[in-house]
């Protein structure tokens, strides 16, 4: 860890961006003089704060080669590489950690994996395409109510000790998430879940969505999946499950009896920047239904269509 006070930087770099060029070797020395001051060194053997970053000569030279080609992947015809590439690779990693084949694009239907930023953004995705889903449903069974009224009763659950990051995508999705408390082992448990839904069904509200973490922030406690998804199944409730610190663990075939029903759940994520060695930020994601996610955020202007639209995701 530094030990530079906030502030530091400003005095050591020119109060306006300069006007002309400096030689490499200059640059370099600014490199350690302003910037290798500063950091927290994540990678050091000595570094035991939040979780072991990934970082690898492969995985720099990958960084190197994305860098290079420097296309954007917004749509498959603005690089077709780069969406094939994706699809196939989170096939390969959702192999290697003993995915069920629904969540695989391999299985020649709608499913298949996707890169995001970080968990907490793929957390928030799938919240968004857990509310697009009950909201047509709630619409076909009352016409007569409005978005508002269907929002305002919508409600999720999580384990209390989820990362903060759960709680938040309810903030951002604009519905409410409750916390439920965990057993002594800091483990969620469907009994736990299911009288929770019981309670709200008989407030009017609508339960919708929930979050099952493998590996809690707090504790690495791991929620009781295959208890939770009876309850979810029940209820027909979308199920996240958020494995991003420990999922990569599930690599190893000793270690999935932790992943145990699985093949209830919706969606699936974990961080390979965490335990990989690929460089930040690196976190995948697998969807079973991704049409719900793709109709939430669908606007299909006209610059993004093209001959090939449907057939790619």
């Amino acid at each position: 860890v530094p030990s530079v006070k906030p502030g530091y930087l400003r005095p050591l770099v020119p109060e306006q961006a300069p006007q002309k060029p400096e030689h490499w070797t200059d640059v370099m020395g600014d490199i350690e003089r302003v910037v290798m001051s500063g950091v927290t060194h994540w990678h050091s053997p000595r570094f035991h704060a939040y979780f072991p970053t990934g970082n690898s000569y492969p995985g720099i030279v990958a960084d190197m080669l994305s860098g290079a080609i420097a296309c954007i992947g917004f749509t498959w015809i603005a690089s077709p590489a780069c969406t094939e590439l994706e699809v196939v690779m989170l096939d390969w990693l959702g192999q290697m950690l003993g995915l069920p084949e629904c969540f695989l694009a391999r299985s020649g239907g709608e499913a298949g994996g996707v890169i995001q930023g970080t968990a907490s953004e793929a957390t928030f995705v799938a919240l968004l395409g857990a509310k697009c889903r009950m909201m047509n449903r709630v619409k076909e069974q009352h016409p007569e109510w409005t978005e508002s009224e269907i929002i305002s009763k919508l409600v999720g659950y999580c384990n209390s000790q989820a990362h903060s990051s759960v709680e938040r995508a309810g903030l951002l999705g604009g519905v409410r998430l409750r916390s439920l408390k965990p057993d002594a082992k800091h483990r969620l448990r469907g009994d736990t879940l299911r009288d929770a839904i019981q309670e709200d069904l008989k407030n009017g509200l609508i339960p919708f969505y929930v979050v099952a973490t493998l590996g809690t922030t707090s504790s690495c406690a791991f929620d009781m999946l295959e208890e939770l998804g009876e309850v979810v199944r029940e209820q027909e409730l979308w199920l996240h499950v958020d494995a991003a610190y420990a999922g990569s663990a599930f690599i190893c075939p000793e270690y999935r009896y932790l992943m145990k029903g699985i093949e209830k759940a919706d969606s699936f994520n974990l961080n390979p920047h965490k335990w990989m060695l690929v460089n930040f930020d690196c976190s995948a994601m697998w969807l079973k239904e991704p049409r719900w996610i793709v109709d939430s955020f669908n606007v299909d202007p006209l610059y993004l269509k093209h001959e090939q639209q449907g057939s790619a995701p």
